[in-house]
């Protein structure tokens, strides 16, 4: 088996183990499902052709992600808003937790793209305060003032999700 052969092989590997993950991690910064499966093609395409420098290409792929979530985010952000109809349409009774979901995507959406990736990789993919720096690109001391400021935003954005958030509304110092 060549070295080509063995690159390749290692990079299929790597597809194989991280699409999965990684496109969970890109929905929770975009809230898109298509637009994340798109960011995850561009992170794997960018990591081939580097493939045979980067001494850790998970972080590397998360990294990518980040910096094109961010992109699309502001991107997206300058554009005129979507506006809805004046009559929403009736909305079947859900059960709690679709609920919980539903009000945890809208308030993360809230959140700045920084605030949301400290949120998932601290929360979701429970990296540690160090770990997440790394991935981000920043000091340690800005992953947890921006955990600190994303998880008191989402208090005030939704507070029926103070129970995952950590207080109740009325318990926050003033």
């Amino acid at each position: 088996m060549t070295s080509e052969d063995r690159a390749r092989a290692g990079f299929a590997e790597l597809v194989r183990a991280e699409t999965a993950g990684l496109t969970r991690f890109a929905y929770l910064l975009t809230g898109d499902r298509h637009h994340a499966e798109d960011l995850v093609q561009v992170a794997f395409a960018r990591v081939a052709v580097r493939w045979e420098r980067l001494d850790d290409p998970g972080a590397y792929l998360r990294r990518v992600l980040y910096t094109q979530a961010a992109s699309w985010w502001r991107w997206r952000r300058a554009r005129p808003p979507e506006r809805l109809g004046a009559v929403l349409p009736e909305r079947a009774a859900a059960p709690d937790d679709v609920d919980l979901r539903l009000a945890l995507r809208t308030a993360l959406d809230r959140l700045t793209v920084r605030q949301r990736a400290v949120l998932v990789l601290r929360y979701y993919e429970d990296r540690s305060e160090a770990e997440t720096a790394e991935l981000l690109g920043c000091r340690i001391g800005t992953v947890k003032s921006q955990t600190r400021h994303a998880l008191g935003r989402l208090r005030a954005l939704a507070p029926e999700l103070a129970d995952l958030v950590g207080r109740k509304p009325q318990e926050t110092h003033r």
